[in-house]
């Protein structure tokens, strides 16, 4: 198996309750990813306050008897609606085009801000004139007689232009300085106005770029925009606001498979009111709640929904497809009622090829059958929380140096298991397996060992419900294993008597070999869950698929 850097953020709300974690190896795109969910949810609590708010000022301004009654039918009809979404929520999704429009994507938004191309300037009152009228002298007949008495009004005649004509001079001045800052002032504005735009628009053509480079490496079909492209999938997925919607995805490139940790809903965070009723007599409104077999029931409906809707919408979107087979995971956090714990629990387990899943026909198909027909693993009362083991795990640390088991001079975290000595490699599967199967008094013992990396082994579990004999075989390959390894265990299985089969590889398997899995007494281990077992023994190696092509290559040479 290939590993890479990873990054990772931890994003909660309070006011919703709501975690995720995300993961990726683009840190701008976890980063991204990070924001988007936290804008996404702090958009989805403004709703829900203002949806209570609403509802607060509805039931306050009711006064009337009638006008209760009438609220009552209309709490109801929202009651009817909303469990109706939910019974319908796969019918929901065929309405829509889960591939991802780029365009959409892409930012061509406008600079909002208007550039201000006037300038206001403070006018300037026109300048006096000597000859303007109210400067000329009024003469009477006496003052043309007696020029004392003229010159004198001619002098204040003079005076009054004179202190006029300095006053609007200091008003002239007073208003050039003003406009020349305001000039100022409006070229700076201007010039931090085009340094704003030019920012929003190097901003809006670096986010653009990105998503043009996203999807130029989603059609050239790169491993980490696969990955990308399937989480953008899911995000654009809508349901109610009290549904989880996290989820961890891990896609195995050499195998075509993708593998979803997806967070179900709690029983306990379903809409339970069906009808609202107003009583005259008691002047209050009474609920009528779904029963507790039809709330089981709705419940249960629900979950089959969202494992066959979230298959659906990956393989609708992939539009380059490089998706062969899904496995879904379906986990709930819930309360352990014995011990009071919280516990997160994986109930269902499903795997679809392509071209199995896209010949049913969802518009018409019954969820749960639809399930089962798959060979989807879970109880048959979902509701019960029963734990089941998942078909394929997901790899979610970056398991460079992760648990192993010391074998003769001892695996240390340097050793690669998948180019370790084959005979060191039996002695390891025979070891891990009787520190698995000890706590119920088991034994495991090997049988045939070949020297293409491939070790027989027998398990004996002495427990009278699940033991019996148990045919254990591994393979030490760096190559996908396919569905002919999977045969030869399940004839290996059968003419042994054994109940069970259980196949370990270093590597990954093919879409083919789970398929020929289903329903049958086998269990496939990957490197994932090889290097998973041996953490739960304590113990830290490492498996480097290409490493140890490299070094099984230059063994031969």
């Amino acid at each position: 198996m290939a590993y890479r850097e990873m990054w990772e953020i931890e994003v909660r709300h309070n006011g919703l309750n709501k975690y995720r974690h995300i993961r990726g190896s683009d840190k701008y795109v976890v980063q991204q990813k990070a924001a988007v969910q936290e804008l996404a949810w702090d958009e989805m609590w403004e709703k829900k306050q203002l949806a209570e708010q609403k509802r607060i000022a509805r039931e306050t301004e009711v006064r009337s008897k009638e006008e209760k009654k009438e609220l009552a039918i209309t709490k109801t009809d929202e009651a009817q609606e909303e469990i109706n979404r939910l019974e319908t929520i796969l019918l929901h999704t065929l309405e829509i085009d889960d591939a991802i429009d780029w365009d959409s994507l892409l930012d061509k938004k406008k600079y909002h801000i208007k550039k201000r191309i006037k300038k206001n300037f403070n006018s300037i009152p026109p300048e006096p004139k000597a000859q303007d009228t109210k400067y000329q002298p009024t003469l009477g007949f006496f003052d043309r007689l007696f020029s004392k008495s003229r010159i004198k009004k001619e002098e204040e005649a003079k005076n009054r232009f004179k202190l006029d004509h300095d006053t609007w001079g200091k008003i002239k001045a007073k208003t050039e300085k003003k406009n020349k800052d305001i000039d100022s002032n409006h070229m700076q504005n201007i010039k931090e106005w085009e340094s704003n735009k030019h920012q929003y628009e190097a901003r809006q053509s670096e986010l653009n770029e990105r998503i043009k480079e996203k999807k130029g490496k989603y059609f050239n079909k790169e491993f980490s925009a696969i990955t990308d492209y399937c989480e953008m999938v899911l995000t654009n997925s809508e349901y109610p606001d009290y549904f989880p919607q996290e989820w961890d995805i891990d896609y195995q490139e050499e195998t075509k498979i993708l593998i979803i940790d997806y967070s179900l809903p709690a029983l306990d965070s379903l809409p339970t009111v069906e009808t609202i009723k107003y009583v005259i007599s008691r002047d209050e409104f009474t609920e009528s709640k779904l029963s507790s077999a039809a709330l089981n029931k709705l419940y249960d409906s629900i979950l089959y929904q969202i494992a066959l809707r979230t298959i659906h919408e990956l393989y609708e979107a992939d539009v380059v497809n490089v998706l062969d087979s899904i496995v879904f995971n379906g986990w709930v956090d819930s309360v352990d009622k014995a011990t009071g714990h919280n516990v997160n629990a994986c109930i269902m387990s499903l795997q679809a090829s392509k071209d199995k899943f896209l010949a049913i026909n969802l518009e018409k198909v019954d969820p749960k059958a639809s399930f089962k027909q798959l060979k989807g693993v879970g109880s048959s009362k979902l509701h019960g929380l029963s734990p089941v083991a998942p078909i394929a795990n997901i790899d979610k640390e970056d398991r460079r140096f992760v648990s192993a088991y010391e074998v003769v001079d001892g695996v240390n975290e340097a050793d690669n298991l998948a180019a370790m000595d084959w005979q060191d490699f039996e002695n390891l599967i025979r070891e891990i397996f009787e520190k698995e199967f000890v706590s119920s008094g088991g034994e495991v013992k090997i049988t045939q060992a070949s020297r293409d990396g491939g070790v027989d082994a027998i398990a004996f579990d002495p427990d009278p419900i699940r033991g019996g004999k148990i045919v254990i075989q591994a393979k030490r390959y760096t190559n996908v294993v396919g569905v002919s390894a999977v045969r030869d265990l399940f004839g290996t299985t059968v003419n042994e008597g054994a109940t069970k089969g259980i196949l370990v590889t270093t590597a990954n398997y093919g879409p083919d070999a789970y398929e020929f899995a289903k329903g049958k007494p086998l269990t496939l281990l990957n490197g994932g869950n090889l290097l998973h077992l041996l953490a739960k023994h304590g113990h830290k190696a490492k498996i480097d698929l290409k490493e140890a092509k490299m070094l099984l290559a230059e063994e031969k040479i």
